[in-house]
């Protein structure tokens, strides 16, 4: 029987994003554009999909229409597949009046979904990691171990771990202790042996927690058991996965590999940049295991007297005499000449402008969607859609951490500026 034969999985979309406002003022977080053509949902169903897991559902409740919008426009299988990417969103009904309260939750409120497909095992993702991991290998291990849940682990240094749930395993990897981001002492009191694992002491030196990545695996009737077993559980790491461990064979799931949280503006920034390095951490040019996404049949880009060096450009972009290190260059992006864009993501736009909407724009002082000319755009995140005018200096020369703009035109995070999308920048404009 094939490994994947009756596994289902279910990424789970988050909550409001709030950590990520305000790319998540008008979208949820799995809508977020990612490497200038690319949405952070794609990662985890693009996983799925490269190990064979083709009933997917992906669940959420906030500003959902942008992540509607493009699951249905990307993800169709053969007619000869019983494969799908679906959406559910939360739902009121009779028995269950509350939006989804928690992780758990989520997965609890959806269950009714699920009877008609004879799930035995139920994989359980996130929709804001950037990873990339073949999950046949996780449920081999969940398989070949008997367990009733699988957690796939990372290990952590001492500066990072306090942010995670953190467990301890026995010698077969079995979890026997499991605390959600313990601090001090309960923090100290984690540490493991990570050369159990396969790491060499001076990795296991560097790196001696086992942190949990928030993606398990579950005998699905072992699920359902644990969901019924404490209604007033909403949480997997907090509640279900504790309680778990206490009755149920718990088992750990070694992932020693790249994997990035970009769930905050921090982590996404450098995650994105980081994808136009030399050597990047997480390589989009993988033909064996590649990462989908709406096929948009865009023209080339155009670049004519640009100097531009580790950066990515996507489809469709006009560039007239730019220069651009360490960036992102959206599709559809168009950039004037004399702009400047240094460490900074553009994600472009939605549509293009036709000529006569540019010439009318002209008329009225409105720049036209992209970058007008002689801009300088440093240490930036421009949303899509923006239209940004002449002579602009986005560059927070003052190094401001936090700010948001009164009329709600730009807003500062850890000390990045960040032009929300549909946003308007007037020419000569200096922040």
């Amino acid at each position: 029987m094939s490994r994947t034969e009756n596994v289902v999985a279910v990424i789970l979309g988050g909550g409001a994003g709030s950590r990520l406002f305000p790319l998540t003022q008008e979208r949820s977080k799995p809508a977020v554009p990612l490497g200038g053509k690319y949405r952070l949902i794609d990662v985890p169903v693009s996983n799925c999909i490269n190990s064979n897991i083709l009933h997917i559902f992906v669940l959420t409740q906030y500003n959902s229409a942008s992540l509607n919008r493009h699951i249905s426009r990307t993800y169709r299988f053969s007619s000869f597949s019983t494969g799908f990417v679906e959406i559910l969103a939360a739902e009121q009904t009779r028995e269950r009046p509350d939006w989804f309260q928690g992780t758990a939750d989520a997965v609890r409120q959806i269950l009714p979904h699920l009877r008609s497909w004879n799930v035995k095992t139920l994989v359980i993702l996130s929709g804001d990691h950037l990873y990339r991991m073949d999950y046949r290998n996780f449920l081999e291990r969940h398989s070949s171990t008997n367990a009733d849940v699988t957690i796939s682990v990372i290990p952590a240094n001492p500066t990072d771990a306090g942010g995670f749930g953190l467990l301890k395993t026995d010698r077969d990897g079995r979890i026997v202790e499991f605390k959600e981001k313990p601090k001090g002492d309960a923090l100290e009191s984690m540490r493991v042996d990570t050369t159990a694992f396969g790491l060499s002491s001076e990795e296991a030196e560097r790196r001696p927690y086992l942190a949990s990545m928030g993606i398990y695996i579950f005998d699905y009737p072992k699920l359902i058991e644990l969901l019924n077993a404490d209604e007033s559980a909403v949480d997997f790491g907090g509640e279900i996965i504790p309680a778990a461990i206490q009755n149920h064979n718990v088992q750990a799931f070694l992932f020693n590999d790249y994997w990035e949280d970009i769930g905050t503006i921090r982590a996404f920034y450098q995650a994105n940049l980081d994808l136009a390095s030399p050597l990047p951490k997480f390589n989009f040019f993988d033909a064996e295991s590649p990462i989908y996404t709406r096929s948009r049949y865009l023209p080339p880009s155009k670049l004519h007297s640009c100097d531009i060096d580790n950066s990515m450009v996507s489809e469709g972009c006009i560039m007239n005499g730019v220069y651009a290190r360490n960036s992102i260059i959206g599709l559809r992006s168009r950039l004037d000449i004399g702009v400047r864009v240094e460490d900074s993501i553009v994600m472009g736009s939605d549509l293009f402008e036709s000529i006569d909407e540019i010439r009318d724009n002209l008329g009225t002082n409105t720049p036209h969607i992209g970058i007008g000319a002689n801009s300088v755009i440093k240490k930036a995140i421009i949303d899509k859609d923006v239209r940004i005018g002449r002579d602009v200096r986005l560059v927070n020369s003052t190094g401001i951490e936090t700010f948001d703009a009164t009329d709600g035109s730009y807003f500062i995070r850890e000390g990045i500026i960040i032009v929300p999308k549909g946003g308007r920048i007037e020419d000569g404009t200096v922040i």
